[in-house]
């Protein structure tokens, strides 16, 4: 009998996802959960199972799916999936790196391949199993702007068929630094320094020992990026091995060390997601999470002068903010991205500064009550 797969979410990753699963052998789609007026969405392929209802996707889900890239509404929704005691498999780093680390402990809860977090997490165990030591937990990212214009966005927005929100904070950086901040939580690293090092070259194998170096410095694994149009989409782990196989890792074309760079040249987004699906349902260890008592966590930092007064309705994809990877022990009253909803400036702000909620009002949620239980724990450690 094939097992049902509940969705919460009605974007593109949603849409791919329940297409895949209804060509599936072992899965189907139960419910799909949106926020949306359902008889408006005649864009989406499976309109005849969106719900408004998340009690109608628990009642008839055997693993939910989360995947709305929404932090606060998806901190509200996996409680529920949760407390019901469903497992939870997500595409939804903002979710992690912001309240992620709450749900640790409480249920069954991973982030999927498909995106840079899980990839590198499923190529971090290839990686272990092979014996390597990786010390460069890498994303290779082919553009950067970090003031992009509205209208390049949703140029770019409507030829790929996707949000203006997500194309800007692909564009802006605020992406690559929310999937770097949650895979070194999640693979035990730090960073390098705040708003990591992104470092431009031509070739993932040139980065890699670049990173490498940083990494051997420190004396402990980081996470990072490569800033190389050349370069394929994907991630890369370099790490080093044991001496005694030098020989034969440069006979195998690796190089002649000390670092070693695995490249995975894809991350093919809801494609990948039914194998963590079949992982989970199989009794299989999670993937990845944002652990229990995270030390990187992904700053607001201004595009532009703020004054009191203005609004901003989403830092994810915002044109007024982004978002930057941050030790929490370096500003612990910082702004988390992933919380920066419907926030009213109340002081001057400059270009380039780190927003803190001294520097907001907004209103309470879950997600900021549970932020602040993270940030309580963390400050014991």
């Amino acid at each position: 009998m094939k097992k049902k797969i509940g969705i919460i979410g009605s974007g593109f990753v949603a849409g791919g996802l329940a297409k895949i699963l209804d060509q599936s052998n072992d899965l189907q789609t139960a419910k799909i959960y949106t926020r949306s007026d359902i008889g408006k969405r005649n864009d989406f392929p499976f309109q005849n199972k969106m719900t408004n209802s998340l009690q109608e996707v628990i009642d008839t889900s055997d693993l939910v799916v989360e995947c709305t890239g929404d932090p606060v509404t998806a901190t509200e929704n996996i409680e529920k999936v949760i407390e019901a005691g469903l497992p939870v498999v997500t595409m939804n780093s903002e979710f992690h790196i912001t309240t992620g680390s709450y749900f640790v402990e409480k249920g069954v809860l991973t982030e999927a391949e498909g995106d840079q977090p899980g990839c590198t997490a499923a190529l971090y165990e290839e990686a272990l199993s092979m014996g390597f030591e990786p010390l460069v937990f890498g994303n290779i990212k082919g553009f950067l702007n970090t003031t992009p214009k509205r209208e390049e966005m949703e140029y770019w927005a409507g030829k790929k068929g996707i949000s203006v929100e997500m194309t800007t904070s692909f564009t802006d950086g605020t992406k690559v630094q929310i999937e770097q901040a949650f895979t070194a939580n999640g693979l035990g690293a730090t960073i390098a320094k705040n708003g990591l090092l992104g470092i431009e070259v031509d070739n993932v194998k040139k980065g890699g020992d670049i990173l490498g170096v940083e990494a051997d410095k420190i004396g402990t694994a980081i996470s990072d990026y490569i800033l190389s149009p050349q370069s394929p989409p994907g991630v890369f782990i370099t790490a080093k091995h044991e001496k005694s196989h030098i020989q034969a890792l440069e006979y195998l074309k690796m190089g002649n060390g000390p670092y070693y760079t695995l490249v995975k040249d894809y991350h093919l987004v809801y494609f990948e997601i039914p194998k963590t699906i079949r992982r989970i349902l199989n009794g299989g260890p999670i993937l990845l999470d944002n652990g229990s008592n995270p030390s990187i966590s992904v700053a607001t930092i201004a595009k532009k002068k703020l004054n009191p007064g203005d609004k901003i309705s989403k830092g994810i994809g915002s044109f007024s903010v982004r978002g930057e990877a941050i030790r929490i022990k370096d500003m612990p009253n910082h702004l988390p991205i992933g919380l920066c909803n419907n926030v009213t400036i109340k002081k001057k702000v400059e270009e380039g500064q780190t927003l803190t909620f001294d520097d907001i009002e907004l209103e309470s949620n879950r997600a900021i009550e549970i932020w602040y239980q993270i940030l309580e724990k963390v400050q014991q450690r």
